[in-house]
């Protein structure tokens, strides 16, 4: 069964993961076919206007047209405080550049992530740099697998 929102055609452009943490910023991205979901790299937070100068920037370099930002819900499928705070870096995020910013499900996203690393032989050192950025692409390729559905519909947001 078709919804008006099926029949709607994403703009040209790339679509971003964002691996939100507090301190660190994991970042993927995909080409601009929306086939391929890459790691791009781990910001590291420093404040709000220097943190919107480097989205801005990002955006406009990369041509990103819609932000992804993982949801690390509870088991249950409910918000907890960090999925509460990824929602709000997400509208900071869009607020500061414009761009749409939708949500997905990262559950195991890390766990994921972390065993991928520990199988290419990374050291600890080495998969501290690169997790974030892991993560990130994983749940982007999931999104794109998806057909670039958000889950945020499916959410619990009264939570």
């Amino acid at each position: 069964m078709s919804t008006d929102t099926d029949n709607i055609e994403t703009p040209k452009g790339r679509i971003a993961a964002i691996d939100y943490g507090t301190v660190r910023i994991g970042i993927a991205i995909c080409d601009y076919d929306r086939i391929l979901a890459s790691p791009y790299e781990i910001y590291t937070r420093k404040n709000d206007d220097f943190d919107a100068k480097y989205f801005k920037h990002f955006v406009q370099n990369e041509q990103v047209i819609r932000f992804v930002v993982g949801l690390p819900l509870k088991l249950d499928g409910q918000l907890g405080g960090k999925a509460k705070e990824a929602l709000a870096f997400g509208k900071w995020l869009s607020e500061q550049t414009g761009v749409e910013t939708v949500y997905y499900d990262e559950r195991y996203t890390s766990v994921e992530a972390e065993q991928f690393l520990l199988e290419a032989n990374f050291s600890r050192k080495k998969r501290k740099k690169r997790i974030d950025k892991v993560a990130a692409q994983i749940f982007l390729r999931a999104y794109l697998e998806a057909g670039c559905r958000n889950t945020v519909e499916t959410l619990p947001l009264d939570g």
